[in-house]
């Protein structure tokens, strides 16, 4: 059995979240902002200003569910925006089914009802750079409330930050024979499309908060790392947004197509006792709880956004092949152990090495010569070709217009030195500035780790700010090219590396390249 493109190697990721309330703080009461919909007031605390709830759609609930976001209703009287909205509906999961880091399980509740955001702002005048921040979770999982993506630090530094809740699940990905035969139905990508519509939100309201409509960026992790890749390859997308960072997104995850989306539809609802007949009417009669268990018939790692025919026309990897994503500036990358996926979603190593023929499983152990277990040596394969190497692809993809910035993060706590590496999603309380939020690691955060979270904030920042990252304790970054391939590597020792891995990316790309197929 050959490589297989679309399989382990081009996974959909995921980042889980850790369990939380409706709120974690509180402060004074802020002065009001008028959105296009009604005036909302939030709260202060430690100089910045939070408004957390804030409505951008509609209910997506019974004749909604499964249609475009529409917008909010509006409202003469003053909302405290005080507290977060629900997450968006997605599968329980048990108290102690948590990462060893404290990135573990997905928030305690979820409802349909759940297209909020949250804004953090350092004043409500003026024109600041505003971040957009989409979670991570397979698509499946997660919220924008969850404690570590708290935007203060990120407020403190001059930014208006934006998180946002969108559909998740069979909630937000599903296409099923009697949906499209509907005349008013619009396409199956229905978290892509809340991304979209929170973007024009922010395009027509971030104003009121003290941030410029025409300085976004748009960043993620993860499923939204994935959702960022979508969202600059979507025509629906351009304009909205100024500058991108994708943070673990993979780059050549399987996209699959109208047909095979349906099919995996009609085996969803299956499960849950309605035949292939049913109607759009039965399908929106489905409970919430029938729904999160229906959605199990789709492989974990390759849940999220398909090719619909229209608003998604083709994956990110053939959008980026032909030259036709957004020219806006890019900073993208990818994590030392991102092989801790695998033990998350519960797939062997194993797995990852039955995907090569003989020939070229000898030639993976002469590359990974220092992975002396096949354990070893399967973990370092699904990183590089997960997220590595096309994280360098679409770098270099970038090289003829906007430039992009290459980046592997390898930091781990000082008290945690001797780990295998930095595990998927581990830089977001470096990049956020919330360490002190994750309890399983609070007690350990020393005086560098601080640093580190400092600097590698700091980039993100200066990128939001000026389409370039500066990062103040570390080398200046230089923007990618495939001529001297050189990526900075945020470590104990943060440097600029040329030509890292290049053996076993260059294989991966070259591999890849022969098998996906769809584009060159």
């Amino acid at each position: 059995m050959g490589h297989r493109a679309g399989a382990w190697s081009v996974a959909v990721v995921f980042a889980w979240g850790l369990a939380s309330g409706a709120t974690y703080a509180s402060g004074t009461p802020t002065s009001v902002v008028t959105t296009e919909r009604g005036p909302v007031r939030g709260i202060e605390a430690e100089g910045v200003r939070v408004f957390r709830g804030i409505r951008y759609a509609q209910p997506p609930v019974g004749e909604l569910r499964w249609r475009a976001p529409q917008p909010a209703d509006a409202w003469r009287e003053i909302k405290e925006a005080t507290s977060f909205g629900a997450a968006c509906s997605q599968p329980a999961r048990a108290a102690n089914d948590r990462r060893p880091d404290g990135l573990g399980a997905a928030p305690e509740s979820s409802s349909e009802d759940c297209l909020f955001l949250n804004v953090w702002t350092p004043r409500t005048t003026g024109t600041a750079p505003v971040m957009v921040w989409l979670h991570g979770g397979a698509h499946r999982f997660g919220a924008a409330s969850l404690p570590f993506y708290d935007g203060t630090q990120l407020a403190k530094q001059g930014v208006v930050l934006v998180s946002v809740n969108y559909r998740l699940g069979l909630f937000g990905y599903f296409a099923h024979p009697a949906l499209s035969a509907a005349a008013d139905e619009a396409g199956g990508n229905y978290g892509l499309m809340d991304q979209i519509a929170a973007l024009r939100w922010v395009r027509r309201n971030i104003a009121a908060f003290g941030g410029d409509p025409d300085n976004v960026t748009v960043f993620g992790e993860s499923a939204g790392g994935a959702s960022t890749l979508y969202l600059l390859t979507n025509p629906a997308a351009r304009g909205l947004f100024a500058k991108a960072i994708v943070e673990s997104g993979g780059g050549w995850q399987r996209t699959l197509n109208r047909s095979q989306k349906e099919q995996e539809g009609v085996a969803a609802v299956r499960s849950v006792g309605l035949t292939a007949a049913v109607t759009a009417e039965q399908l929106r009669k489905l409970t919430a709880e029938q729904l999160n268990e229906a959605v199990k018939v789709a492989p974990l790692l390759n849940f999220g956004p398909f090719v619909d025919g229209t608003l998604v026309t083709a994956s990110p990897a053939e959008m980026f092949a032909r030259g036709q994503a957004h020219d806006v500036p890019l900073i993208i990358g990818w994590n030392s152990h991102e092989a801790s996926l695998l033990d998350a979603s519960g797939a062997p190593p194993a797995a990852i090495l039955k995907m090569f023929e003989p020939d070229q499983l000898q030639q993976l152990r002469a590359i990974y010569s220092e992975s002396h277990s096949d354990d070893a040596l399967a973990q370092a394969i699904f990183g590089d070709s997960s997220f590595g190497a096309p994280a360098r692809w679409i770098a270099a993809r970038m090289e003829s217009g906007a430039p992009a910035w290459l980046y592997h993060f390898d930091y781990t706590l000082e008290a945690r030195r001797g780990a295998i590496g930095a595990n998927h999603a581990a830089e977001i309380p470096y990049v956020f500035g919330t360490l002190d939020r994750i309890p399983a690691l609070r007690a350990f955060v020393s005086k560098r780790d601080e640093a580190m979270a400092r600097m590698i904030s700091a980039c993100w920042v200066a990128f939001a700010k000026q389409g370039r990252p500066v990062c103040d304790g570390a080398p200046s970054w230089p923007a990618y090219r495939a001529e001297t391939d050189e990526l900075l590597k945020f470590a104990v020792a943060t440097q600029v590396v040329p030509q890292f891995r290049k053996n076993a990316l260059d294989y991966h790309t070259d591999l890849h390249m022969k098998s996906a197929g769809e584009f060159r």
